[in-house]
């Protein structure tokens, strides 16, 4: 649990420079060897409306988001109206002097004062935040001068007078907010989010292809994918739907690309028959599904756990996959990775099913080990075993995969039942040996789950049930509790299949089982009843779109307990 952490809150209308100032915040945090975590809220809209940006330091690893805020950065009134009954004790202010703080801890920023035009403004109170929080200027003024070095000298001199302007006009102010966090701690770090860390983990194990159609919350990863991989060769397409984006990317992976498509629900809706093709077709593909709430349009740019159904039951027919719902951005790079080479192995669609608030809250992270790595499976560039058989049946189900031109082999794939050299096929033994096939390449899918991971005291009298980014929420209410009772946190990275081996005994050594998810119906604990017979007693589900904070998980313990 977070001893000593300040929860710093931007507040402003979208177009109003909020984010501007919390990444260069951030980034500062970060430099100076504090841990964070940032968590975004934004309405559907691209000027106007309220969004927030929270900045959450300390000095340990951050596990989750906070309601509770000690400083409210207010770009306008609506912050101030919005934010204030959820502030701390001694909790602070700081906005400019034409907003009305009267009766508050606050910091009144002179604008017309420090900054010459209101282009600074934003500059000004990055300047105030950065001293309210005693970071080092030296670090401020890098950023500054990196940020804005392609604008020229005159820019970036500006910046830094009205930033320098600002850090020393805090000095001289009477306020009775305290930063207590020490610096100096774990330097060298990354700052990174969930949709980054996915791509960064796609490169890392050869993804040369994407193709999306723009959806938020999920565009990010194929942004990322974008500016990091088009240096390396990666090919990438937005092209005009989703239904495009499936087919090209399984397109591309037919012809040996290590090939990823990225979407969100409502955009995945319409991918579900490619899915199918690339089951039958047994063409690997990597499928990241970012989470938003629904149905239809729902909340487009808040955060739910809604969509484990759809991908789960997705695509006509029965085809093997696997499911992983990563927490952290080391959980997003590393199975994004595993991801690719459990797709290839297998030949078969593996999904990644993150979520609103993992793709767009930053961490920091140490950086990502790529020596230690496995290697990725890939296909053959030739046969030369006499006639080639694209879907010869084996023990195991899978077939020796040739991608074509590389050589004279003939490489033919076909979305119909087939036999074994692709023709097409309505015998009704090759039917059943085809789709026997498949389902031995889901035994050995199965062999290869991660399990769950278990935090906490043996057989406790209450076990939180999890999957996805809410470990942090739990596990920090899990730490706050005293209650009397003894609690543990039961955490799925990956929620298909499901090994009843790796988890019964916690499930059935515990009080009361208690899930925690991010929907309405509690998708998750109806999946392992379905699979294992256990039923869980009782349930915290949030779905208003917002995040889960230890503070609503503690609600819940307190309510049921």
């Amino acid at each position: 649990m977070p001893e000593k952490s300040v929860n710093i809150v931007i507040g402003g209308a979208a177009g109003q420079g909020l984010v501007t100032i919390g990444q260069l915040l951030s980034k500062a945090i970060t430099r100076a060897g504090h841990h964070l975590l940032v968590t975004q809220r934004y309405m559907s809209r691209i000027r106007g409306g309220h969004n927030t940006y929270a900045i959450r330091m300390g000095e340990e690893e951050m596990l989750g988001g906070t309601e509770t805020i000690d400083i409210l950065a207010a770009l306008n009134a609506e912050t101030l109206d919005k934010h204030l009954d959820a502030m701390s004790a001694g909790a602070l202010v700081v906005a400019g002097d034409d907003l009305d703080t009267k009766g508050l801890n606050a910091l009144r920023i002179p604008y017309e004062k420090l900054a010459s035009k209101p282009l600074f403004h934003n500059t000004a109170m990055l300047g105030v935040l950065g001293r309210a929080v005693n970071l080092d200027l030296g670090i401020l003024e890098e950023l500054l001068r990196q940020t804005f070095a392609k604008k020229g000298d005159e820019v970036v001199g500006a910046n830094l007078d009205v930033l320098r302007k600002a850090y020393a006009w805090v000095s001289d102010q009477d306020h009775d907010f305290f930063c207590d966090i020490k610096p100096g701690g774990p330097k060298g770090r990354m700052m990174v989010n969930g949709n980054e860390a996915i791509g960064l983990g796609a490169l890392a194990a050869g993804c040369n292809f994407v193709s999306f159609y723009p959806m938020t919350p999920a565009t990010g990863v194929a942004m990322a994918l974008v500016a990091k991989g088009a240096p390396l060769g990666l090919q990438y397409e937005q092209v005009e739907d989703e239904i495009a984006a499936m087919n090209m990317a399984i397109g591309a992976s037919y012809a040996g690309a290590k090939a990823l498509v990225t979407t969100s629900g409502g955009g995945f809706a319409l991918m579900e028959e490619g899915v199918s093709l690339a089951g039958v077709s047994e063409t690997p593909l990597v499928c990241v599904v970012v989470q938003r709430p629904g149905p239809a349009t729902g909340l487009p740019t808040r955060t739910e756990q809604a969509d484990l159904n759809l991908v789960l039951h997705s695509g006509h027919g029965e085809f093997p996959r696997a499911i992983f719902a990563p927490a952290t951005p080391e959980d997003c790079f590393y199975l994004t990775h595993r991801a690719f080479d459990l797709a290839e192995t297998y030949q078969t669609p593996i999904f990644i099913l993150s979520e609103q608030y993992l793709a767009d809250s930053y961490r920091d992270v140490e950086p990502f080990d790529l020596d230690d790595l496995p290697e990725v499976a890939a296909p053959l560039l030739e046969w030369k075993e006499g006639d080639y058989k694209r879907y010869v049946l084996t023990d195991d189900g899978i077939s020796p995969r040739v991608v074509p031109g590389f050589s004279e082999t003939l490489v033919r794939a076909d979305s119909h039942i087939h036999a074994e050299d692709s023709s097409i096929t309505e015998e009704k033994s090759l039917s059943v040996a085809m789709n026997s096939k498949l389902l031995r390449k889901g035994a050995g899918l199965f062999e290869e789950v991660i399990g769950p991971d278990y935090y906490g005291a043996d057989n406790p009298d209450a076990l939180l049930v999890c999957w996805g980014a809410n470990l942090g929420a739990c596990l920090e209410a899990m730490d706050r509790y005293d209650g009397g009772k003894s609690l543990a946190v039961l955490h799925f990275k990956q929620v298909y299949p499901l090994r009843e081996e790796q988890f019964m005994d916690h499930l059935e050594g515990a009080g009361r089982v208690i899930a925690v998810e991010g929907n309405a119906t509690a998708q998750f604990a109806q999946l392992i009843a379905r699979e294992t017979g256990f039923m869980t007693s009782d349930r915290i589900l949030r779905f208003d779109g917002r995040a889960m904070t230890w503070e609503y998980v503690l609600k819940g313990l307190t309510d049921i307990l």
